[in-house]
């Protein structure tokens, strides 16, 4: 490593140690028990979880669960990268550092879960009733989020474009599940 890199490397350490003091101190902030946002965040975090505990198909949990675990990994990745590029913020968070953990863990990869779970239960088209869900929460939930001031855009992000994301999410993990049981067939 050059000197150029190295110095590089310490002050991007210390810039990152410094933003993280920030962002606790910021979270301790919007914390508050007593806030609604708090609340709504925490609801958005739990109450899928015990949802999904409840209604899960025990004979289909872990194509389930590969899904919505792909579907997470590719919408926590891609709101961490519109996060740190200033695309836009989510005010109130349940911890620190993970901006979007509500959304990402739990209410939006739960929602796709059990509605491609009812797709296979009764034969239905998982594409057409995905792009429906995906306009619901780019076209209803975010706009809601935006005016209880839980989420953001900055930078010409608009609605249009998360729809978009939803989508590609969807796409990209339904496509990945299809081929990982695609091999699982052709190996037994």
């Amino acid at each position: 490593m050059t000197e150029k890199e190295s110095n590089l490397s310490i002050q991007i350490r210390s810039m990152l140690e410094e933003l993280s003091q920030l962002q606790v101190e910021y979270w301790k902030l919007t914390s508050d028990f007593s806030s609604w946002q708090f609340w709504a965040v925490i609801f958005m975090l739990i109450i899928p979880l015990i949802i999904l505990f409840i209604a899960i198909d025990k004979d289909k949990m872990l194509l389930l669960g590969f899904y919505g675990f792909n579907y997470h990994v590719w919408f926590a990745y891609t709101n961490e990268v519109g996060v740190s590029l200033g695309f836009w913020e989510y005010p109130y968070q349940p911890m620190p550092y993970i901006e979007s953990f509500a959304l990402d863990a739990s209410f939006i990869p739960i929602c796709f879960m059990l509605l491609y779970q009812w797709s296979i239960k009764y034969k239905k088209n998982i594409y057409l009733y995905s792009i429906l869900l995906s306009a619901l929460f780019a076209f209803v939930l975010k706009p809601i989020m935006v005016s209880g001031h839980l989420f953001h855009m900055f930078k010409g992000v608009n609605y249009f474009h998360l729809f978009l994301f939803y989508v590609a999410f969807f796409l990209l993990s339904k496509l990945i599940t299809n081929l990982f049981v695609w091999l699982q067939h052709r190996r037994g």
